[in-house]
C-alpha cells in the first residue's frame, strides 16, 4: 500500500551547499584582514575506514571553502600523551584556527581527555567542558556541528522559534543535550526526553517541533506527532539486508513514510541533517578564526 506523503522535505543537502557558498565567499575578507586563510586541523586516530572517509571529506570541503586545512594522522597504537601532545601542538600554533578530533578513538584512549585538551576556542566540535558550559551558561562559544545544523533548519522553516513547544528524543553528549540548550536560547519550551521515558508517544504528540537523536530504527511512528509539526531526523541507521541486497538501506530514527503523511515538512535520511554537519563545521572554523583575529564575528552565519 502506497503512503501518500503530505509533509514537505527539508532539503538539508541544498541548505548546506547554500551555507558552504556563503562562507566561502566571507574567506576573502578574513584573509584581507589577516593574511592568511581560516585553518582547520583534523587529527585521525588509527585506520578505520569510516573515519579516513569522514576526514578525506572534511578536508576537501575545507580546501573547497577557501581554508588551509592540515591533517595528521596517527597509528591505533598512539598513547595518550602522544595524542595530547600533538594537540598540544595545535592548541599553539598559529595557523590553526580549529581543531578536530575524529571519534571514536582506539579503545585503549581516554577520549573524554583528549576532548579535553583541545583549546575551547578552538574546540570547532563545541565537544571541551569549556564549550559545553559555555552553551548552557548562554556565552558565546564553539557550538556542535550537527544540533547547530538542524537549528539553522528549523529556523528557515519556521523562523522565530519563541514559544514552540519542542521535544528533543535523546541524550547524548554530542546531539541531544546541545540541541535542548540550543532550543531554549532560541525561546522554545524545551522537553528532554529518551528510549526510557514514560509515555514517549505522548509527551512527542504535543510538540510542534520534534528532534529525533535516540538512535534506533524508525522508532519514531506517524501516530506519535502532532499533524503539522516539524520533525528533525537526526538518526543514521542501515537495516539489514533484505531480498539478496549486498547491504540493508539506510534509515532515520523516525518511521518515515509514517511520519511524513502527518508532519508539515520532515528532513530525509539521507539528504537531510547529515550534509548540515560539514557544513556547520567550516562555520565553526571561520567564526573561530574571526574570534582569535580579534574581528568581529562574520554576518549571517
Amino acid at each position: 500500500m502506497t503512503v501518500e506523503t503530505a509533509a514537505q522535505v527539508i532539503d538539508g543537502k541544498a541548505f548546506a551547499a547554500g551555507l558552504r557558498g556563503r562562507i566561502a565567499d566571507a574567506v576573502p575578507a578574513f584573509v584581507a584582514a589577516t593574511g592568511r586563510a581560516p585553518g582547520l586541523a583534523v587529527v585521525l586516530v588509527g585506520d578505520d575506514p569510516a573515519s579516513a572517509v569522514y576526514v578525506g571529506s572534511k578536508g576537501k570541503a575545507t580546501v573547497a571553502a577557501g581554508m588551509a586545512s592540515f591533517e595528521h594522522r596517527l597509528p591505533a597504537t598512539a598513547t595518550q600523551d602522544e595524542v595530547e601532545t600533538l594537540l598540544a601542538r595545535l592548541n599553539a600554533d598559529d595557523a590553526v584556527d580549529g581543531i578536530l578530533l575524529q571519534l571514536p578513538l582506539p579503545g585503549h584512549l581516554d577520549e573524554q581527555a583528549a576532548v579535553a585538551a583541545i583549546d575551547p576556542d578552538k574546540d570547532v566540535d563545541g565537544l571541551t567542558p569549556v564549550s559545553a558550559g559555555r552553551l548552557a551558561l548562554g556565552i558565546p562559544g564553539m557550538v556542535p556541528c550537527t544540533p547547530y545544523g538542524c537549528l539553522l533548519l528549523l529556523q528557515d522553516r519556521l523562523g522565530d522559534l519563541s514559544g514552540k513547544d519542542a521535544i528533543v528524543v535523546g541524550r547524548s553528549i554530542l546531539v541531544g543535550k546541545p540541541m535542548g540548550q540550543l532550543l531554549l536560547g532560541a525561546n522554545a519550551t524545551v522537553t528532554m526526553a529518551h528510549s526510557r521515558t514514560k509515555d514517549l508517544p505522548a509527551l512527542v504528540r504535543r510538540a510542534d517541533i520534534v528532534v529525533a537523536a535516540v538512535g534506533r530504527a524508525e522508532m519514531v511512528k506517524g501516530d506519535w506527532i502532532k499533524p503539522g509539526a516539524i520533525v528533525i531526523d537526526v538518526g543514521i541507521n542501515r537495516l539489514p539486508p533484505a531480498d539478496g541486497a549486498a547491504k540493508g538501506r539506510l534509515v532515520g530514527d523516525v518511521d518515515y513514510a509514517e511520519v511524513a503523511a502527518v508532519a508539515d515538512a520532515i528532513t530525509p535520511v539521507p539528504g537531510g541533517v547529515g550534509p548540515m554537519t560539514i557544513a556547520c563545521l567550516l562555520r565553526n572554523t571561520l567564526v573561530a578564526a574571526h574570534r582569535r583575529a580579534g574581528l568581529a564575528d562574520p554576518e549571517g552565519f
